[in-house]
């Protein structure tokens, strides 16, 4: 969500941002740039990224720059699996694809064909000591989301924003739910702030313009991004408030947010950065030369 580089938040802060830290697990370069993509082209933020992917990894590594770091890892419980690797990539899994439910929409039986299988390793997010301080966990790994989570206790404790791929059909066989993922992260601390964005699709045989990506009426899957809670900002620490303003403001718009925890850092050090960040909101922008 791009806007002018003087109104990031660093600037309208008074430059007292700290430079966050994302760690990004599925950070496979094929679809559009990650939320982050701004703070880390401007300095404001560093990638630990995962993708197991030898392609995707190569095109990462190429495309890098000084604040990036990726790793060949399957991030997981730190067990052996089967990886179900399918006809579309982009539905390669850990879980195996459930064809009951992919039959209801066009194009997810060929999509989600499983192809072959292999065994590999994967790690515990708490495990790999580069993640540790991590601001903003972003997970998109068909499926096996929650898995991660439930063996990253650490990394959720540090953390401020998650922005999970969660879905309302088990797309895969005993894939958990979006409701059980809300209710997971609830009890760490962290409440839903939206969807970004929701994906729906038309049920078959109905067919939406001939296009088998066109949505409908059933939502199918969601990017949620999962917030701390406004009512317990007692529980995070100075540094935390900032660099969860900095996220909200930079990678999802999220002013009103971003105002609120300035002005409670505000309360705490006895500053008064919150006016000079709304004002700066609120100015208008320079015209174009």
């Amino acid at each position: 969500m791009p806007h002018p580089a003087d109104r990031s938040f660093r600037s309208l802060a008074g430059g007292v941002a700290p430079r966050v830290k994302v760690v990004d697990i599925g950070a496979n370069p094929i679809d559009a740039d990650p939320p982050y993509a701004a703070m880390l082209r401007a300095g404001d933020a560093e990638v630990v990224g995962f993708e197991p992917n030898r392609q995707a990894l190569a095109e990462l590594e190429r495309r890098k720059g000084p604040l990036e770091r990726y790793f060949p890892h399957a991030v997981g419980d730190g067990a052996r699996h089967r990886l179900h690797i399918c006809q579309a990539p982009g539905m390669t899994s850990l879980l195996e694809p459930d064809p009951a439910v992919l039959g209801l929409f066009h194009g997810f039986p060929d999509w989600g064909r499983v192809l072959t299988t292999e065994e590999v390793e994967t790690v515990r997010l708490d495990d790999v000591a580069e993640t540790s301080g991590a601001d903003l966990l972003k997970l998109d790994i068909q499926g096996a989301e929650l898995m991660v989570l439930r063996h990253a206790e650490a990394r959720l404790r540090d953390a401020v924003v998650i922005q999970a791929e969660v879905e309302f059909l088990p797309l895969y066989k005993d894939q958990p739910l979006f409701s059980e993922m809300e209710m997971f992260l609830r009890a760490r601390g962290f409440a839903l702030h939206r969807f970004f964005p929701e994906v729906s699709r038309a049920v078959r045989p109905m067919m939406v313009n001939n296009d088998p990506y066109a949505g409908l009426g059933q939502l199918v899957w969601a990017d949620a991004v999962f917030i701390r809670d406004l009512t317990r900002l007692d529980a995070l620490s100075d540094r935390q408030v900032l660099a969860m303003a900095a996220i909200l403001h930079d990678a999802y718009a999220a002013y009103d947010i971003a105002f609120r925890l300035v002005a409670e850092h505000d309360r705490r050090i006895g500053a008064d950065r919150a006016g000079a960040y709304l004002a700066g909101l609120q100015a208008p922008l320079p015209s174009a030369a």
